[in-house]
């Protein structure tokens, strides 16, 4: 009997973090057409003349702050995951991880699933988005497109309202910030261009600074959404009530409008509000890489201690928390 194979993609790294390795990360990366959305010729000239000459040293020192002795701190997370899953689920399982960008690729990782007749395809990513999820699907699909016997593929597209999900982040906020005196809970997600979400058909009555209407067939797709369902189920789950959280979005680039609320603009206004100390929670994310550990757990950080602020608490990701594990083993246990 054949194994189930199952492929855990997560965004990819640098191979190092020295500035050559990070210039080839962020070609491939940023000339993605889901990432930068623009016309060819244009979306080129941005990428490779404007954007990485001025942005790849500055990348390369940010890695570095963060680089372990084990290398990218995204590739050994997301290999723990991997091997903490294989152990979960057992011998009629195999479990291969793929970086969408950087090593191990897609490609290398469905190659070792060739024998597989069904595989489990598990993008890394909470909340749906074209750029991150939408992507890896298609790097997916555009290689087995190539392969003479085509396997059995279930992709599992978003889990941003899963239970197990829900309860190892709530699991792991109570655990970090036990006997800390939080005042307020900063859920900060990856950030979007807004015209993504239009690209989404999304057609609810939204307006682009508040929470967002409950997901329907109207906004299904709706990223920013998803996000705010996510940290709706967190807040109800850790008994939280709506002024206890604030919903924001991290990692914007360029001069086109992406979804607000920003982060670097919400952590002022806490302080204003008089909020000193804060937790601050990455539910897009469930392994620790560059946007936890260095834009947050360290450039947040010492923006808010310059604001004032007084206790900072980071929350890590899932990583390989043991309930994630099994949040995620449920999961596939239940499409088999």
């Amino acid at each position: 009997m054949n194994k189930a194979g199952v492929l855990l993609i997560n965004l990819g790294t640098p191979n190092n973090a020295d500035p050559k390795s990070v210039r080839n990360y962020l070609k491939e990366f940023l000339n993605d057409p889901r990432v930068i959305d623009l016309p060819c010729v244009t979306r080129w000239v941005l990428t490779n003349l404007i954007i990485i000459p001025f942005r790849y040293k500055k990348t390369t020192e940010a890695y570095q702050k963060i680089w372990a002795e084990s290398g990218s701190p995204l590739l050994s997370n997301s290999l723990k995951l991997k091997t903490a899953l294989s152990h979960e689920l057992g011998s009629a399982y195999q479990i291969e991880l793929g970086m969408r960008y950087g090593n191990p690729s897609i490609q290398s990782a469905l190659d070792k699933l060739k024998n597989c007749e069904k595989i489990i395809v598990i993008p890394l990513f909470p909340q749906y988005s074209s750029a991150a999820t939408g992507s890896a699907i298609e790097n997916v699909m555009h290689y087995l497109s190539k392969q003479w016997n085509i396997p059995t593929l279930h992709i599992i597209k978003d889990f941003y309202d899963n239970p197990g999900f829900i309860a190892a982040y709530t699991q792991l906020i109570s655990e970090t910030t036990t006997k800390k005196n939080i005042e307020h809970f900063v859920f900060s997600y990856h950030g979007l261009p807004e015209r993504h979400i239009t690209k989404s058909n999304c057609t609810a009555s939204c307006d682009h600074v508040n929470a967002c209407p409950k997901i329907d067939v109207t906004n299904a797709y709706c990223y920013r959404a998803q996000c705010y369902r996510t940290s709706e189920l967190l807040a109800l789950s850790l008994g939280l009530k709506p002024t206890q959280y604030t919903v924001c979005f991290q990692s914007r680039l360029g001069r086109t409008p992406w979804i607000q609320p920003y982060t670097d603009v919400v952590l002022p206004k806490l302080r204003e509000q008089g909020i000193k100390n804060i937790a601050v929670v990455c539910p897009s994310f469930v392994s620790d890489c560059l946007e936890t550990l260095e834009e947050i757990n360290m450039r947040a950080r010492a923006d808010w201690a310059a604001l004032g602020g007084s206790e900072f608490v980071f929350v890590p990701c899932v990583n390989d928390h043991t309930l994630w594990v099994k949040a995620l083993s449920n999961l596939i246990v239940s499409i088999m």
